[in-house]
């Protein structure tokens, strides 16, 4: 992939960038240089719609004089020390940051590790198309769906560099591949429509296009002629792609700069039971062909894999440098790159399965709710409470009776937390990964 992404080239900007800063008089700074090459194809009933290319070149460079610092980006290295000078001169007037610095030189990463990051295999547009159109006319094979939504097939190689003045140079590319089908079932104002898609590392690890594009179609058809529900407390399972917005609401309220601001429900709660007994949630940067799969964070640092939720219990925040020294605690390689810095986040966040399959809970529970999809932000990180717009399925006797929409789901993350069991079918492809996941007793509002 050399003729595509060329690290070198990368690795010298970024030391371009940093020796123009320290002759501008920063005392301390960093260098990011990425550079991306993408290409889609979107059909929609068996024709190309559009097929897109794009190419791009960035650099970020940090600077900081005493606890001062600014940050300037740009996509041309035309002018390094005028850029650098910009940035100089945007740090001296800066409020001052306690917080503020570069990784302590001992966290740097001496050796990066070996990862299953980039898949060679590039495709043509003709290839992307192909994969579409494999998807939109299984789609559209599915009894009931009258019509395509759209499919599309994608490929995307990235390169990313980071130089500190303090001794860090480091770089790795990686590859990223995705298809997507959506039908559309019934007519008229019954119209119901639904989606399919994968995303991975590897080419070889997609799913078949005809697989996708069918469980579009059968997705989209079995939500016809939804019904409404009254008012009830009732279980909820979250399917897995929905559960995944659970584990994001998580991932917010352990973040440590919503910690150091004071604005997580679960601030005070270190190393106390916040889930049920057994439950366990880890995050791992070096997981094989992870989504967010990386050897060294926004700072140059290495990370080891963590279990951020322990048989229940609350173990670790994600803490970058900056939110490690407010909070007096050690950095844990969570670092983020951004156009300003660096900020604290998960990489491959995972809960892992229970024992029971879906359909076991069903069966266990009788009756409840099945939530497919999930409308709106409806989660307070202060406080914890949660009312999210939902649709999905009405099960009775454990057995799927009809499709329901325009519901409420409502309850606190607090209390939700502690209750949620998880199933056995991880979808583990994505960065965010889960399970289905059971709470019981959530307030469903309806008619």
């Amino acid at each position: 992939m050399s003729d595509l992404v060329d690290k070198r080239v990368l690795e010298e900007r970024a030391a371009r960038l940093v020796e123009a800063a320290r002759r501008a008089g920063a005392d301390a700074c960093d260098a990011v240089a990425i550079t991306g090459v993408s290409l889609g194809v979107e059909v929609r009933e068996g024709k190309v719609e559009e097929t897109e290319r794009a190419e791009g070149d960035d650099v970020t460079l940090r600077v900081f004089v005493g606890k001062r610092t600014a940050s300037v980006s740009a996509n041309t290295l035309q002018d390094l020390d005028g850029l650098a000078a910009r940035a100089v001169a945007m740090a001296r007037v800066a409020p001052e940051d306690p917080y503020a610095g570069l990784a302590e030189e001992e966290r740097l990463l001496k050796t990066l590790p070996e990862l299953e990051l980039l898949d060679t295999h590039q495709p043509s547009a003709g290839e992307l198309k192909e994969m579409a159109l494999a998807a939109e006319e299984a789609g559209l094979s599915v009894a009931g769906v009258s019509r395509s939504g759209g499919a599309s097939a994608s490929w995307r190689l990235g390169g990313m560099v980071l130089a500190t003045s303090h001794g860090f140079t480091g770089s790795y590319t990686s590859s990223r591949f995705g298809l997507s089908m959506t039908a559309v079932a019934g007519e008229g104002t019954a119209m119901e429509r639904d989606f399919d898609f994968d995303s991975r590392t590897f080419f070889a690890d997609m799913d078949a296009p005809a697989l996708i594009g069918q469980r579009a179609g059968e997705r989209a058809v079995r939500r016809l002629n939804p019904k409404k529900l009254s008012t009830r407390k009732g279980h909820v399972i979250y399917e897995a792609r929905a559960a995944r917005s659970l584990l994001g609401h998580l991932a917010g309220a352990i973040n440590g700069a919503a910690i150091a601001r004071g604005t997580s429900f679960l601030k005070d709660r270190m190393n106390e039971r916040v889930f049920a007994p057994g439950i366990r949630i880890s995050d791992n940067p070096h997981k094989p062909r992870g989504a967010a799969t990386r050897p060294f964070d926004g700072e140059g640092t290495g990370a080891l894999p963590l279990d951020m939720i322990e048989d229940g219990f609350l173990r670790h925040w994600f803490l970058d440098g900056a939110t490690a020294r407010e909070l007096g605690l050690a950095a844990n390689g969570r670092a983020h790159r951004g156009g300003s810095g660096t900020s604290p986040g998960a990489t491959n966040l995972t809960l892992h399965p229970g024992t029971e399959s879906p359909e076991e809970m069903m069966r266990a529970l009788g009756s409840g709710l099945l939530v497919t999809d999930l409308i709106g932000h409806g989660a307070n990180g202060v406080t914890g409470d949660y009312s999210r717009g939902a649709s999905g399925f009405w099960f009775e006797n454990g057995e799927i009776v009809e499709a329901v929409s325009e519901i409420t789901i409502a309850g606190n993350l607090k209390d939700m937390f502690a209750r949620m069991r998880p199933a056995n079918d991880l979808d583990a492809r994505y960065s965010t990964a889960c399970p289905s996941v059971v709470i019981e007793d959530l307030t469903i509002a309806g008619n």
